[in-house]
């Protein structure tokens, strides 16, 4: 919701410009547009906070200025995607509803995303710039060790009981009835768009199955090659601008794809997609393979590792972690309770180390119902941090101080 209280700051704020870097300026709504965010969050703040927010933008603004006079870019895509993953989270917190969004916002969607485009442009090459700065900043073990002894006793953060935890998730298949089903449903449907004459945006959006696009009447904006899954891509870049695809199968379904337009190596799309249900039926036989799997690797019969590489779906992180999870709060494999989700909680809760679950379902970020067994692999009491258990997060807290000392003195040295 953050875009909310940008945008009423946008309007309160008469402007003017406070600072320059190089080409680049810090207006005065700047600043207050973050004032009025970190008020919001914080509900108070210190009588020196624009002054620490001045800092920051300053910052930020020297980095963006550096990033063009290196020619760092960041292309359209990859600002249009951000600017949807946001769109859709902001969404997601309200069941989907364009209508309550555009009640809240005062904007269209892509009025919102048109307001803030150039800013989270800035903010990404920043990022960028600054990643390339301390790209070679590492520590040494022994320059972990100073950094844990500077830290007075009294002052070593305290760590909740946690957990580290691998999992195999496998993804339900349909049956071939099902695919039939689904694929003589879309064939329908092109049927209606090429002799029936009716709208592709309006059937995208009462019948597509990839509902951000569907809200949209099926449109997925401008990209390059590369994007898409293969069998997707290839579909589409065949197509002349206002042609529609034959059936197109993925690993998400059924697709039928219209060019709307292309400019060069770029291409503009909709498509409808079609996904077969998914039976308990189907449900049941992921559920039995698990089970196999899972006796398995209690008899030494395959490890665990192996195991995910084998009959694992690779559509999610810990695929590509040997089973491991990781926590998207802290970037690392280490969990405290509240970060893990229920059900996982509730699998391991009377598990030994080592221990692996029984087979489970669990709903998947896609809303699909998918099936998972985990493995407890190491299991923590409450503590004070100290190099022998939790070294992986002193040495990363080490890093990042080195990487914020080295950042501060590029940036003196470079404003002289």
């Amino acid at each position: 919701m953050a875009l909310a209280h940008v945008a009423t700051a946008q309007k309160q704020v008469v402007d003017e410009i406070i600072a320059n870097v190089g080409t680049e300026i810090v207006l005065l709504s700047d600043l207050e547009e973050q004032y009025s965010l970190l008020l919001a969050q914080q509900g108070t703040l210190p009588p020196d906070a624009r002054c620490a927010i001045l800092e920051q933008l300053l910052t930020q603004k020297l980095l963006v200025n550096q990033a063009k006079l290196d020619s760092v870019e960041v292309s359209d895509e990859e600002v249009e995607a951000q600017l949807n993953a946001r769109i859709e989270q902001i969404l997601s917190y309200m069941n989907n509803d364009v209508r309550q969004f555009e009640e809240y916002y005062g904007q269209t969607i892509g009025e919102v995303k048109e307001a803030f485009r150039e800013d989270l442009r800035d903010q990404m090459l920043a990022e960028r710039m600054r990643s390339q700065i301390v790209a070679d900043i590492t520590v040494t073990p022994s320059e972990v060790v100073e950094f844990y002894n500077r830290i007075p006793h009294d002052s070593l953060p305290y760590f909740n009981s946690e957990v580290e935890v691998s999992e195999i998730v496998v993804k339900p298949q349909p049956s071939a009835e099902e695919k039939a089903e689904a694929r003589q449903q879309l064939e329908e449907l092109r049927r209606r768009i090429v002799e029936g004459g009716e709208d592709f945006g309006e059937l995208a959006r009462k019948f597509s199955d990839d509902f951000g696009s569907a809200r949209l009447g099926g449109d997925l904006g401008w990209a390059k090659r590369g994007k898409f899954v293969p069998e997707f891509e290839a579909a589409a870049y065949r197509l002349e601008p206002g042609e529609i695809s034959d059936i197109v199968e993925t690993e998400f379904g059924y697709h039928i794809i219209q060019l709307l337009e292309r400019r060069g190596n770029q291409i503009h799309t909709r498509h409808i997609l079609i996904k077969p249900r998914i039976s308990q039926a189907d449900v049941d036989r992921a559920v039995a393979l698990l089970d196999s799997v899972r006796m398995l690797v209690l008899a030494d019969s395959m490890s665990f590792s192996e195991a995910v590489k084998r009959f694992g779906t690779d559509a999610v992180q810990s695929y590509n972690n040997d089973g491991r999870m990781v926590n998207p709060r802290t970037g690392n494999t280490f969990f405290e309770i509240a970060d893990l989700d229920p059900d996982v909680y509730f699998a391991i809760d009377t598990l030994e180390v080592g221990g692996v679950t029984q087979p489970f379902t669990f709903t998947a970020p896609n809303g699909e119902k998918w099936v998972r067994i985990v493995k407890l692999e190491a299991r923590s009491e409450p503590h004070r941090a100290s190099l022998s258990l939790d070294y992986a997060k002193i040495r990363k807290a080490a890093i990042e101080a080195k990487k914020n000392e080295y950042l501060y003195n590029w940036v003196m040295r470079t404003i002289r």
